[in-house]
């Protein structure tokens, strides 16, 4: 969804019919640069605190503009005031004018990827409360010299990357908990491909390809009346392309009910029956 705010409630409102709907999750794009946007975390928090079930994710969240270990706590903290409701989902960045104009330090493709890398490691390191000692990490964008670590979020927060190039696909194999692209960016047979190289990578740092969730923005065109066509398409995606999460990309409050009451039952009935026939999806 988009953060808009104004009127000020108006993101908020759909994410409580979101809820109320029965969706699983509300996202929420992060672009602190744009002053007709809430900023994500604020409005995350408040969402969390007028909802009971759904859980909250940024979609994705700005890492040059958010330091890591300030990000860490924070995510923490939400987390366990939402009792374990919080995904993260992560950026390296790409306005890079709107960023630097923010104060944010303009990276190159590469540096924004090695720089994404070690805000992972920071993260997990802040969240492990029960080690013994201050955190010390000497990399080449953060430096933490006896910081404390704490608080441990009240489950362990799924890391979400959004990412099309193969550096940065390999570094979710490799670290992250899911991969957070956008349909309607991605070119005929890009998934395919870009999960070969998440698995790959996966299997090269010890893990398992399963490990890693496939997540996936469906923007619907605005306006459409007829959601009966979405259906082949998402169970073709679930199945073939081992998506797992769907992520519903739309502000109209009509089109979150059709797709609730019209599109998501027909899919989950249609790939338990699949499944239920037998081997056949990858399993994500």
């Amino acid at each position: 969804m988009t953060p808009v705010n104004n009127p000020p409630q108006a993101a908020v409102a759909r994410a409580r019919l979101s809820e109320q709907l029965g969706f699983d999750l509300v996202t929420f794009q992060d672009h602190p640069y744009i002053s007709g946007f809430h900023d994500t975390w604020t409005l995350l928090s408040w969402v969390a605190a007028q909802t009971t079930t759904i859980r909250v994710a940024g979609n994705v969240l700005n890492i040059p503009l958010r330091p890591a270990p300030v990000l860490a706590r924070a995510v923490a903290s939400l987390d366990l005031l939402s009792d374990g409701r919080v995904t993260l989902g992560l950026g390296a960045g790409g306005q890079w004018d709107a960023i630097a104009a923010m104060s944010g330090t303009r990276r190159t493709p590469a540096e924004s990827v090695d720089q994404l890398s070690e805000a992972i490691d920071v993260m997990h390191e802040i969240w492990q409360a029960d080690e013994r000692g201050r955190l010390r990490y000497d990399g080449d964008y953060y430096q933490l010299d006896g910081t404390k670590r704490g608080p441990s979020p009240a489950h362990r927060v799924p890391i979400w990357v959004g990412a099309r190039k193969p550096r940065m696909l390999r570094l979710i194999g490799a670290k992250a908990d899911g991969w957070l692209p956008s349909y309607s960016y991605l070119e005929p047979g890009e998934l395919t491909r870009s999960n070969q190289i998440i698995d790959e990578a996966a299997v090269a740092a010890g893990r398992a390809p399963t490990e890693i969730r496939r997540v996936l923005n469906f923007f619907t065109r605005p306006g459409a009346k007829d959601p009966s066509r979405w259906i082949d398409e998402l169970v073709r995606l679930v199945l073939e392309d081992g998506i797992a999460t769907i992520i519903l990309g739309t502000d109209d409050p009509g089109e979150l009910e059709r797709f609730a009451t019209q599109v998501i039952p027909p899919v989950r009935d249609q790939v338990a029956k699949s499944r239920a026939q037998g081997p056949g999806d990858p399993g994500r």
